[in-house]
């Protein structure tokens, strides 16, 4: 475990995440408005959440956490950046929407939350969470230890297989690759993205974002992933694979096809460019 490379990537993320908030307006109207940022993968894969404790990993600035909070869950969110958890405490109080929020690397969490008191019966994550975690297998271990019996883990990320392209769609980084990847920080993925991460309307906010702080990505392939999750005692009940990206553009000339599924441009074939699991403790 790579714990002073995570250290970097939270200094890198707190940086971010002044950036991408900047673009989203007024959020805690947006949620009392009654909006909700999840997309209609996520709300399947969840399914019914009214009265079940749900701990969402690597939550980000909460926008997710308290759109699941709304629909009647008892939410837990925890993330590594200090940044984005003030943000999330703020947007729960401004909204009206009942959250805790802590902040922590997920690895201490998981770890400190393995009592019986702090146990779940649902666990999620989604979109670009994986390639900040520098050890699937204590990842899995943990979310096993922390998940009631029957408990699920829904996860939705972005397909491996997409990261193997450049922003120009050129074929450039290893699928299999074993060692870190240096980058020189978190990107303004919102702004890259346009109304596709958007609350509402897309607000220019920050411009010509440099992120100051490094960041250290680690690349885990569908197979690693499978594999880590099935040997923590959890059973995998299903894997999908989708032809698009919910939101992000993150590659030239992304189309929006409709609902905010961003895909390749028009004359490419398709490919999978974000997947889902599904997984039950026995």
């Amino acid at each position: 475990m790579h714990k002073d490379l995570h250290e970097a990537n939270r200094l890198s993320w707190n940086a971010a995440t002044r950036a991408h908030n900047s673009h989203k307006g007024d959020q805690a109207l947006f949620f009392r408005n009654g909006g909700s940022t999840l997309f209609p993968e996520e709300q399947g894969l969840l399914g019914e959440v009214q009265g079940l404790k749900v701990l969402h990993l690597q939550c980000n600035s909460g926008q997710d956490s308290l759109s699941i909070a709304r629909l009647g869950a008892d939410l837990t969110g925890v993330d590594i950046s200090d940044e984005a958890i003030t943000f999330a405490r703020e947007l729960a109080t401004g909204s009206g929407i009942a959250a805790h929020f802590e902040r922590a690397d997920v690895f201490d969490y998981l770890g400190s939350a393995a009592v019986p008191d702090r146990s779940f019966d649902l666990v999620f994550s989604s979109y670009g969470t994986i390639c900040w975690l520098s050890d699937l297998t204590a990842w899995a271990q943990g979310i096993a230890r922390v998940l009631k019996p029957g408990g699920r883990f829904v996860f939705v990320e972005f397909h491996p297989y997409a990261m193997v392209f450049d922003e120009q769609w050129r074929m450039h980084y290893d699928y299999f690759n074993s060692a870190p990847l240096a980058q020189d920080g978190v990107s303004d993925y919102v702004a890259e993205s346009g109304d596709g991460l958007a609350l509402g309307v897309y607000q220019a906010g920050e411009q010509d974002f440099a992120n100051p702080h490094p960041s250290h990505e680690f690349t885990w392939g569908l197979g690693q992933v499978i594999t880590a999750l099935s040997q923590s005692g959890l059973a995998i009940a299903r894997l999908d694979e989708y032809p698009y990206a919910n939101g992000w553009k993150g590659f030239d000339d992304m189309q929006d096809s409709g609902g905010r599924r961003m895909v390749p441009p028009a004359g490419m074939p398709r490919i999978p460019l974000m997947y889902s699991i599904v997984a039950h403790k026995q």
